[in-house]
């Protein structure tokens, strides 16, 4: 059931109510009100001592009883990819959420993994207040469930909140119809809207990028930015803004502090303290009921995962650093599964859709978990015909935002690279060899990659298309023709061979 905070009186809208200035009986007031910040929480299954959602719900039953004005934000990027999302698209985690009662909730770019009827049932079910300024309808109109922005009364302190989606989430994922505006260019429309309306305080809750997090703190135009994204444990301050991410799965929860003097006399007058707690949740005792839940759905993983179908003598890397800034052996390997699965001659993945972020040491058995951990988004092995200058123009495109630590990088089979990362965008890509011969402009290549890069995400529009050897209606899922390698290799040797060398 979501819980409203005690004594913060929240009006839903599109900034339209004009709030009445409050009457004070003293000349001074002063106001405490919490921030408690969580984003990407996408995973049920997390043996570690820190993190997932028994201890977040800890947390914020604890923060609940310390601090009589409370918000609890959640900063997208959760219904997805979840491992078990690839058998319920993220149903559990909204009920997960719901039990813990979020205040405001503003959907990350994962959000939209499953496509846009997914999306719409899943913001349904969450019992909580939706926001998206930047969010609208094919025509223009604003989702139903939704609003831009709240504005909640703590004592007569005004504070106006503004939710922004991931604007990049058009090439990062699948929002089909569902239209995305620039978060920072609506941010500032809907940051003086509300300052019209009353507010005292801005605070943006916003799933972006930390580029696009530092255009909006440089403004000066919000005083607080709760983010999410980039998987950061992020304060900054800088006397007048404020920008905090909570890293991920909730190994860390922000708390920020508030404390607002309200002066009332010719002329009102509201300044402001903030104090920031990231909490770690290392070690910290799960709320019961939650973790309940929790065991529950890791009970029906268990059953059909722990299933081994290899063994490796060297070591897997498949760390989030590592297949999204140059070859690894996670990379490799799936590749190859998805080359070997439809005969092609290449295959190019992006490093993003591989997710357990782990090192695999010698001497591990892998098994379905495993794989279905790397590639939980359910995307299928489709295979395409590009030309010689279309698969350079797709490297050129994988390696433009190294820099970034962007999941467009490619992971890739059948290819030697080489890429000098010194040059701008567009023109770094050296040399490519494709088996024995180098890449051939005129010729045509058969090319395994998923469904999601085959409509043109993460920047591959040169995909978008491309004629279909391999249909995605007649696709196998991507996770089995990787488990369907990996049981044919048995036992094997994990290893960098060269595919991808990179002039830094």
């Amino acid at each position: 059931m979501h819980h409203t905070p005690t004594r913060l009186l929240a009006t839903l809208g599109l900034t339209t109510a004009l709030l009445a200035a409050p009457a004070f009986a003293q000349d001074s007031t002063t106001v405490n009100v919490t921030f408690l910040l969580v984003n990407d929480v996408d995973t049920v299954d997390n043996m570690s001592d820190q993190g997932g959602f028994g201890r977040l719900a800890t947390v914020v039953a604890e923060e609940r009883a310390a601090n009589e004005n409370l918000v609890f934000a959640v900063a997208g990027d959760v219904i997805s990819p979840s491992l078990l999302s690839s058998f319920d698209q993220g149903e559990h985690i909204t009920e997960l959420f719901n039990m813990i009662g979020p205040d405001i909730f503003v959907p990350g770019n994962h959000e939209y993994d499953f496509g846009e009827e997914i999306f719409r049932t899943r913001m349904a079910e969450l019992d909580a207040p939706l926001l998206a300024a930047n969010l609208r309808n094919e025509d223009g109109t604003v989702l139903d469930g939704f609003a831009d922005t709240m504005m909640i009364d703590v004592d007569g302190f005004m504070i106006g909140i503004i939710g922004l989606t991931a604007e990049d989430a058009v090439v990062k994922s699948s929002p089909e119809t569902l239209q995305l505006g620039g978060a920072l260019e609506v941010g500032l429309e809907q940051a003086a809207a509300l300052r019209d309306a009353g507010a005292d305080m801005i605070v943006a809750v916003t799933h972006n990028h930390v580029g696009i997090d530092h255009e909006m703190y440089n403004t000066g135009e919000f005083d607080l930015i709760l983010s999410g994204d980039d998987h950061d444990l992020r304060i900054e301050y800088n006397g007048r803004t404020a920008l905090v991410e909570s890293r991920e799965q909730a190994d860390y929860v922000t708390a920020i502090d508030v404390t607002a003097t309200i002066r009332d006399g010719d002329r009102r007058r509201v300044g402001w303290e903030l104090g920031f707690r990231p909490i770690s949740t290392l070690g910290m005792d799960q709320e019961p009921t939650v973790q309940a839940r929790v065991d529950e759905f890791n009970a029906i993983l268990d059953e059909e995962l722990n299933v081994t179908i290899g063994s490796i003598t060297a070591e897997l890397d498949s760390r989030r650093a590592s297949v999204r800034s140059g070859e690894a052996t996670m990379g490799n390997l799936v590749a190859d599964g998805m080359r070997a699965a439809v005969g092609a001659d290449i295959a190019i993945t992006n490093g993003g859709g591989i997710r357990a972020d782990k090192v695999y040491e010698p001497g591990s058995e892998i098994t379905r978990r495993d794989i279905l951990s790397e590639l939980p988004f359910g995307n299928v092995n489709i295979m395409i015909e590009l030309t010689g200058a279309e698969v350079l123009a797709a490297l050129e495109n994988g390696f433009s935002r190294v820099e970034d630590v962007s999941g467009r990088f490619p992971q890739v089979s059948g290819m030697m690279i080489e890429a000098d990362i010194t040059r701008e965008p567009g023109d770094r890509v050296t040399s490519v060899m494709i088996g024995d011969a180098p890449l051939d402009i005129d010729a045509t290549y058969t090319v395994a990659t998923n469904d999601f890069m085959g409509r043109g995400g993460d920047g591959y529009s040169v995909f978008a298309d491309a004629p279909r050897i391999v249909r995605e209606e007649d696709a196998k899922l991507m996770a089995n023709d990787v488990m369907v390698h990996v049981r044919e290799l048995g036992e094997f040797a994990p290893a960098i061979d060269g595919r991808i060398t990179l002039t830094r």
